[in-house]
């Protein structure tokens, strides 16, 4: 029986993957379509429930999953090259390339002119500069070495580009405002003004994507529990001093229970 075509062959292989983690076996005929079969038409609800399903998001991890568990590297898919910048905007959306590029911005500046000399128009507020709104938010834009930076950098663009596509610009830069702030403050608490970078909003990301993932897993938005076990342990390491690592420890407890908060409170209708 012909159940269905796909102009997208990448996404054809996904459905047959899929169903055949669920014992249905499909097969594809690449023509100028990609055509599906199925053999037994027992199992013909099944399936079109099941396409219905895939056809509303198909880019949901379990379709991806499916693909790694049940894929072989016989199925006939030819790609084509793509570029580091394609691979990188495909996943990010807006909002997380804008961060990401005035963090660079902002580590080139304090390259060139100096640390102080840029700290001293973004940091933290002293005594006298409450009214310098900008300050309460840009010690995020601040980072003191090339790891610090790519670290924080690469887990903005892996979990603020997954929340972004799948929730939207408006969610993540809730998550990037609120966790700046209280993070920032908590961290100037124990440190003084002199202090930066994305982490405390990288932990909010943690926090939120994993116990998003756990109570809804329908969001698509998730983290890897042993990627959480890391994140926790990263936070044993800062706060015994180990490796002789400066690490603003308070902005990433704040961080990762504003996270917390924030997914509980999201999750907190769902069934």
């Amino acid at each position: 029986m012909r159940i269905t075509e796909f102009s997208n062959p990448r996404m054809a292989q996904a459905f047959v993957d899929y169903m055949a983690t669920q014992g249905v076996a499909i097969r594809i005929e690449h023509e100028n379509q990609s055509i599906l079969w199925l053999d037994d038409d027992t199992r013909v609800s099944l399936v079109e429930s099941e396409l219905e399903r895939f056809i509303r998001d198909p880019n949901h991890p379990r379709y991806q999953a499916a693909s790694w568990h049940s894929g072989t590297t016989s199925s006939g898919l030819r790609y084509q090259g793509s570029s580091l910048m394609a691979n990188i905007t495909q996943r990010a959306g807006p909002l997380t390339l804008t961060v990401i590029g005035l963090c660079v911005l902002v580590f080139i500046l304090m390259q060139l002119l100096g640390d102080q000399t840029v700290m001293s128009w973004l940091a933290w507020p002293s005594e006298n500069q409450h009214f310098q709104l900008w300050r309460w938010f840009t010690p995020a834009l601040l980072h003191f070495s090339f790891l610090h930076i790519a670290f924080n950098l690469l887990w903005w663009w892996y979990l603020g580009g997954a929340i972004e596509k799948r929730l939207g610009a408006g969610k993540l830069f809730v998550i990037l405002v609120i966790s700046a702030l209280l993070s920032g403050w908590m961290q100037s608490r124990f440190s003084g003004v002199m202090f930066g970078g994305l982490s405390g909003a990288v932990y909010a990301l943690m926090g939120y994507a994993w116990l998003r993932g756990e109570r809804d897993p329908d969001s698509g938005v998730y983290l890897e529990r042993g990627m959480m076990v890391f994140a926790v342990v990263w936070l044993v390491v800062g706060y015994m001093g180990w490796f002789g690592l400066s690490i603003a420890n308070a902005a990433h407890v704040t961080g990762l229970l504003v996270g917390l908060a924030m997914a509980f409170v999201d999750t907190r209708n769902v069934k």
